[in-house]
């Protein structure tokens, strides 16, 4: 696939704006439509066109599997723990009230820590998904094509 120049430059413009798109995505997720579901599904994306384009050998060089099952561990940890500290101070299970010194800004801690929770599992979980079917599909050579 070293001969497809043009897919490679038009991804490396791409990927970057992907990823910025995803963490506006993320961010604004407390306020608006989107969060850590649809942020993580849009963050995966720019990692699995990546692998599309440079190859799966690429992304694993990127992103190894090791931090990938490390990093979907960490955000289960983290949306878990927001709910067990909140469980830890007398709360019921995700309540921030514990989180800020008002009702408010509590409630906004609380909902980032989730959403990037959240969104941190569902990435690397998706990208995982990608990486376990496409080692297991059949090389395609450049001449084939």
């Amino acid at each position: 696939m070293s001969h497809h120049t043009i897919l490679r430059v038009v991804a490396k413009f791409l990927i970057p704006p992907i990823i910025l798109y995803a963490l506006y995505v993320q961010w604004h997720g407390d306020y608006g439509p989107g969060g850590g579901f649809q942020a993580g599904v849009i963050f995966a994306v720019a990692f699995i066109l990546y692998a599309l384009v440079f190859g799966l050998d690429a992304l694993v060089r990127v992103f190894p599997t090791a931090v990938i099952r490390i990093l979907f561990s960490l955000g289960v940890l983290i949306y878990a723990g927001t709910g067990f500290v909140a469980m830890f101070f007398g709360k019921n299970f995700l309540d921030y009230s514990y989180l800020g010194h008002d009702p408010v800004h509590a409630q906004e801690w609380g909902i980032l820590l989730v959403e990037f929770g959240v969104g941190l599992t569902v990435a690397t979980v998706m990208i995982a998904i990608f990486i376990a079917f496409a080692s297991r599909i059949p090389s395609i050579s450049d001449e084939e094509w």
